[in-house]
């Protein structure tokens, strides 16, 4: 046990620090998590102030190696595709990947309890309503109102608003973060459960309601009801400042989302009744101060669409444990440099999640857009080796994120280059995919990069 009788803390018992502590644990050492809030296993789920998570491979893949994937399933729903609702609600079906792919739809709240139950299962020892208020990095300390603590190792685990970060970048300029909101913001609606308690739409998919600059999203729950999040401009035209009041809420989303309109008997009063939040990202030069490391939101925050926030922090957990495996002597500047490149990748997840903001809203209701992704998945199954759709790559596989972003530029290039020179567009009939040898003209493209 590489860790053994080492005294670490983590500060943050959400999602990545209560599954951080379940991999330090089995290392061997003695593992304590402190938390700001108090027990959320004692509360309600705290709709209208959280996102719904949508549970991917990478996510998936450190969940089961620790065991706990089982017991995360029994509370995630699969979804296949998305739909898109038009504005006349029309609607359009878009596999996420190969037919038995999907990503899954977990509740925040209660994954973040599982994940607890876990961890003090395996002898974790948690403190709520126990405040960092400070910390040393020099000494490893940690201050709280009423004591100071010192330990081997400090993770900082506790969010975009990280106090762990705030307070070591004081104390260095190695860590030189950076926090910046994007122009839109975001506030979570519910579609109520039927009469009988089931869905009143399908429940295997993702909803998506395209509208250029703003949008809403639905998530499946176990209950029967769908979280939903509405994304719009802060300021400006069909934006949060000119909702202001009951009457112009309701006429915004029966002009704009008609058929979601009658499916929230009461969506004003819930519109009102939950915050809206902002949206941004969090980035750091370096993770590590001494002996105290951040991982997860607490320095690679991000817009939540891509999906991606939890899984990567998911991942951040598993490939330390494999670097720890292979490095037990902890050696410092090794540690660096792994988090140097975790850095690399980090930066083009959030690259990923906002490219796919403007894709989700802009232009999943284009046809010609439509149309490239179905060659796009045409080749693909005829040469799987030689073409992964972007999206697979980031939901579907553990290929870097920054391999991922390099290869879906360069193939989004190749196939716009296709469609120009053949003149593909929305119209095309499928059946000229042969007659036009559009497979051959993408394989001599793909040759000459390479």
């Amino acid at each position: 046990m590489h860790l053994k009788n080492k005294n670490i803390a983590i500060v943050g018992g959400g999602l990545v620090g209560s599954l951080l502590s379940i991999y330090l644990k089995r290392h061997g050492a003695n593992i304590t998590v402190f938390d700001k809030r108090s027990d959320i296993r004692n509360e309600k789920s705290s709709i209208g102030r959280s996102i719904n998570l949508a549970l991917s491979d990478r996510g998936i893949n450190a969940l089961k190696s620790v065991g706990a994937l089982d017991e995360v399933m029994k509370i995630g729903m699969p979804m296949f595709q998305r739909i898109m609702h038009s504005d006349s609600g029309e609607l359009t079906f878009q596999p996420y990947g190969k037919k038995s792919q999907a990503i899954f739809s977990v509740s925040r709240h209660t994954l973040n309890s599982r994940l607890m139950d876990i961890a003090e299962k395996a002898s974790v020892k948690f403190y709520f309503n126990k405040e960092c208020l400070d910390i040393d990095s020099k000494n490893t300390t940690l201050f709280f109102k009423d004591t100071e603590l010192k330990f081997d190792y400090i993770f900082g685990a506790d969010g975009a608003g990280s106090i762990v970060r705030n307070k070591i970048s004081q104390q260095s300029k190695n860590i030189n973060p950076s926090v910046e909101f994007i122009s839109s913001d975001y506030k979570e609606l519910c579609i109520p459960a039927d009469i009988n308690g089931s869905h009143k739409i399908d429940n295997k998919s993702l909803h998506i309601w395209p509208r250029k600059s703003y949008m809403v999203i639905a998530l499946p729950n176990l209950d029967g009801t769908f979280t939903c999040t509405l994304f719009a401009p802060k300021i400006g035209h069909n934006s949060f400042e000119n909702l202001r009041d009951k009457k112009t809420v309701n006429k915004f989303f029966k002009d704009n989302f008609r058929d979601l309109f009658d499916l929230i008997p009461n969506l004003s009063d819930q519109y009102f009744e939950n915050p809206t939040s902002p949206l941004g990202f969090v980035r750091c030069k370096s993770w590590i101060e001494n002996n105290t490391i951040l991982i997860g939101d607490a320095c690679h925050a991000t817009v939540p669409f891509y999906g991606q926030g939890m899984n990567c922090g998911f991942e951040d957990c598993y490939l330390l444990d494999k670097w720890i495996n292979s490095n037990p002597e902890m050696n410092h500047k090794k540690l660096s440099f792994f988090l140097n490149e975790r850095i690399m990748d980090t930066s083009a997840m959030q690259e990923l999640s906002m490219n796919n903001y403007k894709e989700m809203r802009d232009k999943t209701a284009d046809e010609t857009f439509l149309l490239q992704k179905k060659i796009e998945e045409w080749f693909s199954e005829k040469h799987p080796k030689k073409w992964m759709p972007l999206y697979s790559m980031v939901t579907f596989s553990l290929k870097r994120y920054s391999k991922a972003l390099e290869l879906g530029n360069i193939q989004d290039k190749i196939m716009q280059s296709v469609m120009k020179d053949n003149d593909i567009c929305g119209d095309f009939n499928f059946d000229e995919l042969h007659n036009k040898e559009i497979e051959k003209k993408i394989l001599a493209k793909i040759q000459n990069i390479n």
